[in-house]
């Protein structure tokens, strides 16, 4: 029940009630879509994905951060994983498992096949230095 019609007192009835024009709610909708669009955007930028020649760093955040690292020896599985429109648009999701627990899933990234492949490489670096 709305406040006005619990508002009211005996024998007091609404004779018309206004609403705000669908244009307005339109706007309201489109202004949402832009300051939502504006943080993913800022949280895309804030993102690093990265493979060095020790470990490999997944770091997100602007403001408040969180990161995740694994070494490079400490790496058991990676996993790729990319749909029909991930292969033709080239992005897909890149899983990371370490040894004795310890996951780090990297999201919908650009050219998940080369990063997976960077960190194979490394992987195979690492070992020869050791």
């Amino acid at each position: 029940m709305s406040y006005v019609k619990s508002a009211l007192v005996t024998g007091e009835q609404i004779q018309y009630e206004g609403h705000f024009h669908w244009t307005d709610k339109l706007t309201a909708l489109i202004l949402c879509c832009v300051v939502v669009g504006i943080f993913w955007v800022i949280s895309m930028w804030a993102t690093e994905m990265a493979v060095t020649n020790r470990r490999l760093i997944y770091k997100r955040g602007w403001i408040a951060r969180k990161t995740e690292e694994l070494g490079l020896q400490r790496i058991g599985e990676v996993n790729l994983t990319q749909g029909i429109l991930g292969r033709i648009l080239n992005y897909g999701k890149v899983q990371v498992r370490g040894l004795g627990g310890g996951d780090i899933m990297l999201p919908k990234m650009r050219s998940p096949l080369g990063f997976k492949k960077a960190l194979q490489e490394a992987q195979a670096q690492a070992e020869i230095t050791s």
